[in-house]
């Protein structure tokens, strides 16, 4: 069992590393706001990955893999969603906007987190793919149970550090000193990430016509 779930916990590892649309609400919101709004919105985040992952074990995978059109549709929402934050980041580069913005309550900033993570079913395949690939043939409740565990430890562990370490007060001046530059390159960079969703979704699209 615990050979099963340390698999798990590296493959989860290197996908939380790696830069993405999740990483960049949560600093950015460490940096302009506050570690307590940066924590809800990584609550958020983890909150997700808990949902995506319980799903992957009752077999949302193939339920996507069996509806096409559910997964795009949703991959579709989930690109428009990332453009409207990168807007949002883009507009607060203004100076009047920056001084207009009000910290995000509680709430809100899981909100931010939830649907940042939500709006991606790529999360899905990739929980799917990882348990298929690491459980064993006949998995047990305890073993699929600890292994939902492990993502939400994984995910809470590291969008807390990053609230931490980005909410520091020198990375905190740093951002103020350089808002308008911070907020347009996060926006631009959550801005690709929703145009590669919805490409991905539109050349898939393409793919199933053209094969029918």
């Amino acid at each position: 069992m615990l050979p099963v779930l340390i698999s798990i916990a590296l493959l989860h590892w290197v996908i939380l590393v790696t830069p993405g649309a999740n990483v960049l609400v949560v600093t950015s919101l460490a940096a302009s706001q506050s570690r307590r709004v940066a924590f809800f919105a990584g609550l958020g985040v983890t909150a997700v990955a808990g949902v995506w992952s319980a799903l992957a074990v009752l077999g949302v995978g193939a339920v996507f893999a069996a509806h096409p059109a559910l997964r795009l549709s949703i991959q579709v929402a989930g690109g428009l969603y990332l453009i409207y934050v990168a807007l949002r980041l883009w507009r607060s580069s203004t100076s009047s906007a920056a001084h207009e913005a009000a910290e995000l309550s509680a709430l809100a900033a899981f909100r931010v987190g939830f649907l940042t993570n939500i709006m991606n079913p790529k999360s899905a395949l990739f929980f799917a793919s990882v348990f298929a690939t690491s459980m064993p043939e006949q998995p047990s409740p305890l073993l699929l149970s600890l292994a939902v565990v492990v993502v939400l430890a994984n995910a809470f562990a590291w969008h807390t550090l990053l609230a931490v370490a980005f909410s520091h007060s020198r990375i905190q001046t740093a951002y103020a000193r350089s808002h308008a530059l911070v907020a347009r390159v996060a926006g631009a960079l959550v801005g690709v990430f929703g145009i590669r969703l919805l490409y991905s979704a539109l050349q898939e699209a393409r793919a199933r016509g053209g094969a029918a």
